[in-house]
């Protein structure tokens, strides 16, 4: 995995994107993502449709790199950790997360996160709700304009059209406006949202070598 980060300052805080589909909060060590979408492959096998398990676990592989590299102490997701409840991949996951149980876990409910009491005790969260306020940020997974505050969001799956000599090129990105800060999903096996982004956003465009801001 190649990992390419740029800084970014919202607030007078400085935020690190990564091409890796996360970004890191340096001051309260805090990693930040959206949209993991855990289940997903078990859900389309369940309903016959047979996909490989090495999609979520890539996805769980590119998140212990980003652990190691950044030593969060918080690790923040927001919205759609889960895609349909409980089931075999949940499992897997909350197998890998024991490994970093120093870790505190902040779940920002999403549309998909139908979570049982019996599902609650398995992931072992710190903090669940549907919204989470530290300092002049919320974070909510999908933008709501009764928030003041500057808002960090998920939900729409960002991504942006590049037009090449050859074809168009649709690749994944961050998208920064005044108050909000958009999130790619984190899951590779998630669509792309080209056409309800912000409007007057910096766009922060990642390949899986690069990321630059256009």
């Amino acid at each position: 995995m190649n990992l390419a980060t740029k800084n970014t300052t919202i607030q007078n805080e400085i935020f690190t994107l990564t091409n890796q589909r996360a970004l890191f909060w340096k001051k309260e060590k805090a990693l930040i993502l959206s949209d993991l979408h855990i289940g997903k492959t078990a859900h389309f096998r369940k309903n016959g449709i047979a996909l490989a398990n090495h999609i979520m676990k890539n996805d769980l592989e590119r998140l212990s790199i980003l652990i190691e590299y950044f030593k969060p102490e918080k690790f923040i997701v927001v919205g759609d950790l889960l895609h349909a409840g409980d089931n075999s991949d949940v499992d897997e996951f909350c197998t890998w997360k024991n490994q970093y149980s120093n870790i505190k876990f902040y779940l920002v409910e999403g549309n998909h996160d139908r979570i049982s009491k019996t599902l609650v005790q398995k992931l072992c969260l710190d903090f669940r709700a549907n919204q989470l306020k530290i300092n002049d940020f919320v974070f909510v997974h999908d933008f709501d304009k009764s928030i003041e505050d500057f808002q960090i969001t998920g939900h729409i799956h960002p991504g942006i059209v590049l037009n090449s000599a050859v074809k168009k090129i649709r690749l994944p990105c961050f998208v920064q406006t005044e108050n909000q800060l958009l999130l790619p999903a984190f899951s590779e096996f998630t669509g792309l949202d080209t056409k309800n982004l912000p409007k007057g956003g910096r766009f922060y465009v990642f390949t899986d070598s690069e990321i630059h801001e256009i």
